[in-house]
């Protein structure tokens, strides 16, 4: 290594990684054990040619400025320190490491026995230390000028959460199957025109990404020809991931977000702070390990392991006050900087867990609670973990909404037709308030939905009894193994026109069920055009045709009953109310706000509900008691849900001059258009209004 031509200085410990004021590069990192923190700093081809010991150190804060340096300087660190496992301490200066702040990074780690700290092989396992060069198989940080976006639009949709409709997606699933689409799987194909005039004709209101951040590809996937497709191994909190830009411009991910918000389209993104690529004790040293393992992670009382709530090896400790501001900082940068409407945070019980378990009042919810810029943007917890205690469903603060797993199974179970499940689906269709009523939270805090990228998609729900998993190499192990799922009669696709017409018929009675509930609906990309990954519900490395949505193979009659249940939702405030409906009296009226029906008529009685053989619920649905009036209002809904036979409707009775009009129905191919009659076809959903015809 040569000596560069960068002066020194002492800098300021603040902000934390490099930032440059146009006259040099200020760099910031913190580690509270290290005895020397090393700069290293590399041209563009890669070559390092200077390492310079921070001189300063504030704390636990090393930190040193360069004069005349500038934006795309390339980086990474070394760190001295003890290499002790066995107290939590695995300093290796051989490794190059990835900068916790880096904004940018060059690519990806290349797996090599020197990525790992300790001699891979060796009979001491990870008490041994290797000392080969890591930084030819690392990616180096890249130092990014701070200039304004110019890309950005000047204002976002700012949606409500009650008028919200979320689409979750893979960047590269949803591109990389349209031909018409340059530089598909990558931030500008998610930002091209096709992708957002799909997204408007559909008519959701907020797009939900898998992981974005800098993920690892983990080497037991190469082995087997696989990769990492989700993206659940983070190790880079700032970066964008190289693998979805065309040009190494992270400028290219907030030009994609200006275009979506351009079409009043939000961006959600999948955000994973629990743990880290680095995975097990037996794993590699790309950041955390090496700038400082025991301040970084949650150890075990066996100080040489990590507590694994995650289930991928390690877990942050979200107690230490630096790893707070870590994710604090970087959620605050994807919002200011990027422009980011919001996060769903995986597994995120082990974000609110303590020595003493969970606690919902614990540092991550307080520090949410109280920031002026991460409290108004949407956040989505998803409320478990494998760690203890870590289903949590209903147990996070406001304003968090919750990813709702019961109302998946329940209302599969409902429409597959399992015995006694009626009352499941009316406390699902209400907004499962036995949940989420409590401490002033709204009904939207229920994130309803039938898929997601974990499990089957809606077309393999009923095409599908078991997984079919042999593609991933693991024996068909992995995945889950109960997925209230039905097959209707054929596994896998069928040519029968009776078991189409049946799965089309309960595909449209899942997402019917899904638009009509009090609750905040999200649905998997692909749904909509019937998409399929051959069974296989855990397509986590399938980074190919069965990963990503088959365009060409789009189901275009159902995508229009996905319209039209969109926008019957829209029309419909009654269907996105924020309070709850408890069957209370109404000042206004004095009718309740939600009454339980037979096909009768009659109310429901105990000996309904739990009745095994129960097909068809019926709802009486209006504004909830206690509702102020400048929430606009409509007319009652008369929701009837039916998995049984054909039926006729008795509805209750109205004022001279008054009827119910049927609005929706799934048996039809037109689903909105108007019919009269209480009918009920077998199989179907249908809505009646209460109206007073002109």
């Amino acid at each position: 290594m040569t000596a560069g031509a960068f002066p020194i200085r002492p800098g300021r410990p603040f902000p934390l990684g490099a930032s440059t004021d146009g006259d040099g590069v200020n760099f910031a990192v913190f580690s509270r054990h290290a005895t020397r923190v090393m700069l290293c700093l590399f041209d563009e081809n890669g070559a390092e040619h200077q390492v310079v010991p921070l001189p300063e150190r504030e704390g636990h804060i090393w930190h040193g400025y360069f004069p005349g340096m500038k934006a795309d300087q390339q980086y990474g660190y070394r760190m001295d320190g003890p290499y002790r496992p066995e107290d939590g301490h695995r300093f290796n200066p051989y490794k190059l490491l990835i900068d916790p702040y880096a904004k940018q990074l060059t690519g990806h780690p290349t797996w090599h026995s020197s990525l790992y700290g300790y001699k891979v092989g060796h009979k001491d396992k990870d008490r041994s230390f290797d000392r080969t060069d890591s930084a030819p198989y690392m990616p180096r940080c890249v130092v990014v000028d701070p200039r304004p976006d110019a890309h950005h639009a000047p204002t976002r949709p700012n949606h409500a959460l009650e008028n919200t409709v979320i689409y979750e997606a893979h960047v590269k699933g949803l591109t990389a199957g349209r031909a018409d689409i340059p530089n598909r799987g990558t931030f500008l194909a998610m930002a091209s025109d096709p992708i957002l005039e799909h997204l408007n004709n559909l008519g959701v209101t907020a797009i939900e990404l898998l992981p974005v951040q800098a993920f690892l590809n983990e080497k037991f996937l190469i082995d087997r020809g696989l990769t990492n497709y989700w993206g659940y191994m983070t190790h880079g909190f700032f970066a964008p991931d190289p693998r979805y830009l065309t040009f190494g411009d992270i400028a290219e991910f907030q030009q994609m977000v200006a275009r979506f918000h351009s079409a009043g389209i939000e961006v959600i993104l999948d955000v994973v702070y629990n743990h880290t690529a680095e995975g097990s004790e037996m794993g590699p040293t790309l950041m955390f390990r090496g700038l400082d393992n025991a301040s970084y992670y949650r150890l075990a009382d066996d100080r040489r392991y990590y507590l694994d709530d995650a289930g991928c090896g390690n877990t942050l400790d979200f107690e230490n006050p630096f790893v707070m501001r870590l994710m604090m900082d970087s959620l605050r940068y994807w919002v200011e900087v990027m422009h980011v409407d919001g996060f769903r945070f995986d597994l995120c019980t082990t974000l609110g867990r303590t020595r003493t378990g969970f606690d919902r009042n614990g540092p991550f919810f307080r520090a949410i609670g109280q920031d002026p810029v991460l409290n108004r943007v949407k956040l989505i917890a998803e409320p478990w973990d494998i760690g203890p205690g870590g289903y949590q469903l209903g147990a996070y603060p406001a304003p968090f909404a919750e990813w709702n797993d019961k109302y998946r199974d329940n209302v599969r179970e409902f429409w597959r037709g399992d015995p006694g499940k009626v009352a499941d689906l009316a406390a699902r269709l209400s907004g499962s308030a036995q949940f989420f009523d409590h401490d002033g939270r709204a009904a939207t805090s229920s994130l309803n939905f039938l898929t997601a990228h974990d499990g089957f998609t809606l077309q393999d729900t009923v095409s599908y009894s078991t997984k079919h998993n042999l593609a991933n190499g693991e024996d068909n192990r992995d995945g889950h193994s109960n997925n209230h799922s039905d097959n209707m009669g054929v596994e896998g696709p069928s040519d029968d026109p009776a078991v189409i017409a049946a799965r089309t018929r309960r595909k449209r009675n899942l997402m019917a069920t899904l638009m009509l509930s009090q609750g905040t609906p999200m649905i998997l990309a692909g749904d909509e055009l019937s998409n399929s990954q051959g069974g296989n519900n855990n397509a986590y490395c399938q980074d190919n045709e069965i990963g990503w949505v088959t365009w060409p193979e789009r189901d275009d009659p159902f995508f229009t009953f996905c319209q039209q249940a969109i926008a019957f939702r829209r029309m419909h405030p009654l269907l996105r109310q924020r309070r709850f409906l408890h069957s209370r009296q109404r000042v206004i009226d004095g009718e309740p706000d939600l009454f339980w029906r037979r096909a009768n008529g009659e109310a429901m009685r105990q000996e309904d509900w739990d009745n095994p053989t129960l097909d068809t619920l019926v709802a009486e649905m209006r504004m909830a008691s206690g509702t102020p009036e400048y929430v606009q209002r409509q007319g009652a809904l008369l929701i009837v849900l039916n998995r049984g036979e054909a039926v006729e409707i008795r509805p209750p009775d109205l004022p001279e001059g008054e009827a119910w009009v049927r609005r929706f129905d799934t048996s039809q191919d037109d689903a909105i258009r108007v019919t009269q009659g209480m009918h009920v076809a077998a199989d179907a959903v249908v809505v009646f209004s209460h109206e007073t015809p002109h």
